[in-house]
């Protein structure tokens, strides 16, 4: 994905990808990336549990408009099957993508 995104990127599309494997993610150098330490399958989260995967979506959109640096890896450092998840405040992203 992280070659993918590079070529989206240079065409002039912001991109943000989901990454599984940190050492995979740094060594490609994609422009942006939400590190989850989770089941290889599972970018979102698990299944049945929309809060959760609302919440790594809503992460992206955050570091898609935050992250000043190429090579950006976030890590929010969530915790598979061990964390309550709320909805995320949309509202927050209104205006500044």
């Amino acid at each position: 994905m992280g070659l993918i995104a590079r070529e989206i990127e240079a065409a002039g599309i912001p991109t943000v990808a989901v990454s599984l494997a940190r050492d995979l993610t740094e060594n490609v150098g994609v422009p942006r990336a939400l590190f989850v330490k989770w089941p290889l399958g599972h970018p979102l989260g698990e299944a049945n549990a929309p809060a959760q995967q609302r919440t790594i979506l809503f992460d992206c959109l955050q570091l898609l408009r935050q992250a000043d640096q190429p090579g950006t890896i976030a890590e929010p450092g969530y915790r598979w099957r061990r964390q309550t998840y709320t909805e995320p405040i949309w509202a927050q992203l209104q205006g500044k993508l």
